[in-house]
C-alpha cells in the first residue's frame, strides 16, 4: 500500500475569539479562526499581499485550553490534519467545509486588550511523554483524534 501524508501547520493570528461548546456527550469541541499572509514583490516590482482564513477545529482537553488561552489577534501555532465534513442544510442544499483539525498548538503571543494568561503556567506544559523541545513550554499536546462514535452530526454548530 502507497503511503500518504495528511498534515497542516499554521502560524497565523486568531480572526475571532475561540468558541467552545460541547457535543451531547459532554466532548469539549472548540472553533477558532486562524488568518496566514505572505507578501511577495512581482516581476515588475509592485509589492502583493495574500490573507488566506482557515477554520480550525479542536477537540476535548486542547479544545479547552484553546478556549482559555487563546483570543482574538492572538499569534498561534497549530499542527493539524485537514478534513472536509458535509451536511444537508434545513433548506435542503447539500453543503461541505474543509477544516483543520489539530493536535497541538503553541500560543506565540499573549491575550489582548488587557486580559492575561491564567498565572499558573503548569497548564500549558506539554503532556506527560512529549517530545517538544524546552523552549515550547507553552505548548499543548493533544494525541490521538475525538472518540470514533463522535460524528459530525454531533457537532452543535
Amino acid at each position: 500500500m502507497a503511503k500518504s501524508l495528511n498534515s497542516v501547520q499554521l502560524i497565523g493570528n486568531l480572526t475571532r475569539d475561540p468558541e467552545l461548546r460541547y457535543t451531547p456527550s459532554g466532548t469539549a469541541v472548540c472553533t477558532l479562526g486562524i488568518a496566514t499572509n505572505r507578501a511577495w514583490t512581482t516581476d515588475s516590482g509592485e509589492k502583493k499581499e495574500e490573507v488566506e482564513y482557515h477554520r480550525v477545529v479542536a477537540w476535548n482537553k486542547l479544545a479547552e485550553l484553546c478556549s482559555q488561552l487563546l483570543s482574538k489577534g492572538s499569534k498561534v501555532y497549530v499542527h493539524g490534519r485537514l478534513t472536509t465534513r458535509s451536511w444537508t442544510a434545513q433548506d435542503g442544499t447539500q453543503k461541505s467545509t474543509t477544516e483543520v483539525v489539530i493536535d497541538d498548538m503553541i500560543v506565540l503571543s499573549g491575550k489582548r486588550e488587557g486580559t492575561e494568561a491564567p498565572a499558573d503556567r503548569s497548564a500549558q506544559q506539554p503532556a506527560a511523554g512529549s517530545t517538544q523541545p524546552a523552549q515550547q513550554s507553552q505548548g499543548v499536546q493533544q494525541n490521538g483524534s475525538p472518540a470514533e462514535d463522535i460524528s459530525p452530526d454531533d457537532i452543535p454548530f
